[in-house]
């Protein structure tokens, strides 16, 4: 069993994104920080909303990803259609799971909603089923609301 203080990583979230309005440089450091903090993960980035009903790959940490997926596809489309966090404990169990990393198992998604518009989600995977408990879902959502607050214009 994993813990994560996720009031810790939120407070580290702030600091290292404070002054500086580049998102692509926001999220890059975001993906870092959370990849190094979180254990037993092999992803952690982002996927942005880029073309209608398109997510397309942003910054992240970890192996070669699936470049675009469309909204309601897979786990992160999924996500973005919804606008609900997903929270799978087996990957292979979930209906159109979209393999990008065959060593992925378990997978959080955090749809991320600026002005009523999906701009992207904020996807996490790890090789261990069941790797991520409610309060990781939790606790990673709410990081999602402060990825929100970022400048995306």
């Amino acid at each position: 069993m994993h813990s994560t203080d996720y009031e810790l990583l939120l407070a580290q979230a702030e600091a290292i994104t404070a002054g500086e309005t580049d998102l692509i440089a926001n999220l890059s450091n975001l993906s870092a920080l959370v990849y190094d903090t979180l254990a037993d993960v092999n992803w952690v980035g982002f996927y942005l909303t880029k073309a209608p009903e398109t997510l397309v790959l942003g910054p992240f940490q970890g192996k070669v990803a699936c470049l675009r997926i469309a909204f309601g596809k897979g786990v992160c489309g999924t996500a973005a259609a919804t606008r609900t966090t997903q929270h799978v404990m087996d990957v292979h169990a979930f209906p159109g799971h979209i393999a990008c990393d065959s060593a992925s198992n378990a997978e959080v998604v955090v749809p991320l909603v600026v002005n009523d518009q999906v701009v992207g989600v904020f996807d996490l995977d790890s090789p261990t089923v069941g790797r991520f408990t409610e309060q990781d879902a939790e606790g990673l959502s709410k990081l999602g609301r402060f990825i929100e607050t970022l400048d995306w214009a």
